[in-house]
Formats: C-alpha cells, sequence, structure tokens
C-alpha cells in the first residue's frame, strides 16, 4: 500500500456535497484513492510521501469532456481562420486526410500536455477519422506515457460528400468496418471499474457526416457493452437546417428517433436547442459538453448554459478542437464558460442571473464527472479517485485576491497549475511536467504539423 499526504493547503475547496472550503486543508490518500479530507491538524501525521501546499489553493482536478487532439496539428491554420463551421471543415478535411499513426501519437502527447498544465485530470477526446492505417490504439497508448486518464473515442464518418453528407469521401468508412473496430476497441481497452484510467465512447461524428444506420447500430453496440455515447449536436444554425431539410426533424426530434437520449448519452455544443428541448434532455439525462471558446471562435452562437443548469441537464466543460480554440486550457475555459454565460444574461443587470466562479467550478469538476458517468471523479470526498489540482497564490495574477481564493482562480487571468496528481501520482509538479519531456514533443510536433501543411 502507498500513502499520500497533502497537508497545509490555504484553501481547499472539496467540491464536495457540502461543497466544503477547509482552510489548512489536506488529503490522505491510499493506492490513489481518498481516505480522509479535512484540516491538516486531523489528518494522519506521516506518509509514504508528503506534499506541503501551503500558501496553495487545492481543488478537484478538472474534467474535460470534448476534444478533439488531433487538432493540435492545425491551429491557426490560413484559410480556416475566419470561417464558420462548415466552411471551416471544408477546408481541414482534406490536410487531417494527410495523418498517419505517428500524427496521431504525437498530437494526443500535445494536447494532454497542455490540458494537464492547465488543470485537467481526465479527457474525453473525439477522434471520428483514421487515414493511412491510423487507428484509436495510437491515441490510447500515447496517453498512458502522460499519466492522465482517458476516454477515448472510437467516433466515424459514413456519409461522404457523394452522399449528400459534409466529409470528403476519401475520409468515411463503411459501417462494417466501423462496428467492427468498435467493438475491438472496446473488448480490448474498455476498463468501467472505480478509478479506471482508460474507457472507450461509442461516437459517430455528427448527423452530416453519418447515416441513420449507423447512428442506431452504434447505439445498440453501446449499449450491450455498457459504454457511454458521444456526439455532435446542433452546434450551428448550418446544421439545424441540414437535419430539418434531410430528415424532417430538429435535432433533438431526430437523436430521439435514432435511440440517442438517455443517461449513457451526452452531446456536445448544443448551442441552438430550444426550451422545449431542455427539457425533454433534462427527463432522459443526456449530458451536454459546453464549449465556450469554440462556439465563439466559430461564431456559432452562446449555448444556453443557465438553462440546462436550471433545468438539471447533465453540463461539462470541453475546450472542443485546437483548431476551433485554437487551444487546450481547461482552467481558461472555466473562466470563458463563466464570462459568456454572463454575457448571455446581459439584459438582467441586476446580477442574480449571474454565472458565479463556483458554478464555473463546479461544471469543470463535479459537472464534467455527471456527463462522463464517473461517480468516482469530480470532488475531494472520502473514497473518491485522488485527482487534484493546485496553483500558487502568491502569483503576480492573484495579487490583491487573496480575500477569496476560489473565486480568484476564475476572476483572475487563467494560470498554468503548479501541481495535477492523478490517481496520487504527479503529472504536473513545482509548474513542470513530471511524466514526459516537453521540448523534444513539441520540436517533433511542429515538424509534423509544417508536413501536414506542406
Amino acid at each position: 500500500m502507498s500513502t499520500l499526504l497533502v497537508k497545509h493547503a490555504q484553501v481547499l475547496a472539496t467540491m464536495d456535497e457540502d461543497r466544503r472550503e477547509i482552510a489548512d486543508g489536506g488529503l490522505y490518500i491510499e493506492d490513489g484513492f481518498i481516505r480522509q479530507v479535512g484540516a491538516t491538524t486531523d489528518l494522519p501525521d506521516t506518509a509514504d510521501e508528503t506534499l506541503d501546499l501551503g500558501g496553495h489553493l487545492v481543488l478537484p482536478g478538472f474534467i474535460n469532456t470534448h476534444h478533439h487532439f488531433y487538432q493540435t496539428l492545425t491551429r491557426a491554420v490560413p484559410g480556416a481562420q475566419d470561417a464558420g463551421l462548415f466552411d471551416w471543415l471544408r477546408t481541414l478535411y482534406p490536410i487531417w486526410a494527410r495523418m498517419t499513426a505517428e500524427h496521431i501519437e504525437v498530437s494526443t502527447k500535445v494536447a494532454l500536455a497542455e490540458l494537464a498544465l492547465s488543470g485537467c485530470t481526465t479527457a474525453f477526446d473525439h477522434l471520428y477519422l483514421f487515414p493511412n492505417d491510423s487507428q484509436l490504439d495510437h491515441e490510447i497508448l500515447a496517453a498512458r506515457d502522460v499519466g492522465m486518464r482517458l476516454h477515448a473515442s472510437r467516433g466515424s464518418m459514413s456519409l461522404g460528400e457523394s452522399a449528400g453528407g459534409l466529409p470528403p469521401d476519401s475520409v468515411v468508412e463503411t459501417e462494417a468496418e466501423i462496428l467492427a473496430d468498435s467493438r475491438r476497441l472496446i473488448e480490448t481497452y474498455h476498463d468501467g471499474s472505480v478509478g479506471s484510467m482508460t474507457q472507450v465512447v461509442v461516437a459517430p461524428c455528427s448527423p452530416f457526416s453519418v447515416t441513420t444506420e449507423i447512428m442506431k447500430e452504434s447505439a445498440a453496440l453501446a449499449r450491450a457493452f455498457g459504454v457511454t455515447m458521444h456526439t455532435h449536436l446542433a452546434e450551428t444554425m448550418d446544421e439545424e437546417e441540414f437535419c430539418i431539410s434531410t430528415y424532417g426533424r430538429r435535432p433533438v426530434e431526430l437523436m430521439e428517433d435514432l435511440d440517442w437520449m438517455g443517461d449513457d448519452v451526452w452531446f456536445a455544443h448544443s448551442v441552438f436547442i430550444n426550451d422545449d428541448e431542455i427539457g425533454r434532455m433534462a427527463t432522459a439525462e443526456t449530458g451536454v459538453a459546453h464549449c465556450p471558446s469554440s462556439n465563439m471562435r466559430l461564431a456559432s452562437g452562446i449555448a444556453p448554459v443557465r438553462k440546462y443548469l436550471a433545468a438539471g441537464v447533465p453540463t461539462g466543460l470541453g475546450v472542443d478542437g485546437s483548431a476551433s480554440n485554437d487551444g487546450s486550457h481547461l482552467l481558461g475555459e472555466a473562466r470563458q464558460a463563466m464570462l459568456l454565460a454572463r454575457l448571455d444574461a446581459a439584459p438582467n443587470q441586476s446580477g442574480g442571473d449571474l454565472l458565479t466562479a463556483r458554478t464555473a467550478i463546479e461544471i469543470a469538476t463535479r459537472g464534467g464527472a455527471a456527463v462522463l458517468r464517473r461517480p468516482d471523479l469530480g470532488s475531494l470526498a472520502e473514497g473518491m479517485a485522488a485527482d487534484f489540482i493546485a496553483v500558487d497564490l502568491s502569483r503576480l495574477e492573484y495579487a490583491g485576491s487573496l480575500h477569496d481564493p476560489v473565486a480568484a482562480a476564475m476572476f483572475a487571468a487563467p494560470v498554468t497549475v503548479d501541481f495535477n496528481y492523478v490517481a496520487g501520482k504527479p503529472v504536473v509538479a513545482e509548474g513542470k511536467l513530471a511524466t514526459i519531456e516537453l521540448e523534444p514533443l513539441i520540436e517533433r510536433h511542429n515538424r509534423l504539423a509544417g508536413q501536414l501543411l506542406d
């Protein structure tokens, strides 16, 4: 048995059922799980390892519920910088079609490194195209080197341009290929146990890139194996118009027809959702990955986050792809979610309807855990997985904000974290990655990104 004692945090924000914030707080951890939470004086005196976090704010690890790791290779691409979603995709599809297994491996490590430094301990990735013999295996194995929890999706595209879809035919697959590989990956890598490090998700890309047949078959496969399901939905007006003109259904109605509603499902973006649909999603316990920066970057719109929360729709946070953000800073994304929701509430100037800093943190922690269906994550409480982050409150960015350090994590300028522990093991220590060497990774990543655009 290995033990870790975390002590003397200036404030430990547990995000537990009571939302306790403990001064001079700490954690006692055994074999990757929290056994005690409280004031330092109430914890054991010794452990195999002791981490003194005096002067630090400690939070549960943040959970990213929507990303495309491979897109770190195509940030700020000319021709895609000032385009809406459909034109942005048409520009980038041919570039992504050149990727190989090496691109998947290296981009996974870069994305996870950036996420780890920004406070993420669990990341979901939506990989939905597999050109040139690349496979989801390359992502899963690369993630193990970084040491973060991964929910990896076997995404898919089956509706090419020639059949009325958006993606070029060169990047779509047959339904038989998709289903066979999805089953193989679940059987090989999925771990549904408490504290698992790797889970596999079934994730057709979007209504405009897959057939209704693969949506139905994917749902049946996922439920047969007890894994979760994810897709893009209602991201833009173009998508809404596509669903209505092609299927005679609004996006949520289409999902209901295809057996894509339930507590094992969550959608990315969901910007254009009306009040009736929000109620139906809440009843079904279907979740949402809110991606504020991407929605602004592509001029998609503002998702009705306050309505989701009020209705009880499970709501998490996503940085989305690094070609539509163009970053993977999860602490910054939580701040962006808070600010954008306030802009959406601008007509109500009383302040009573504004998204608070603590609600933004809750979306990034407990909310993400609910979306991914991970009751073992999202808070610092006895029995939970020992995933936590810490920031040094003596940093310049926090000067003048120490009267409320928890709120300062959202209101002050986003920082990189000083510590990031997953299952009680360091991924970031003293502000630096503890698991992989960053400089040669960045050099290799830039070389591969340049090759894609040559």
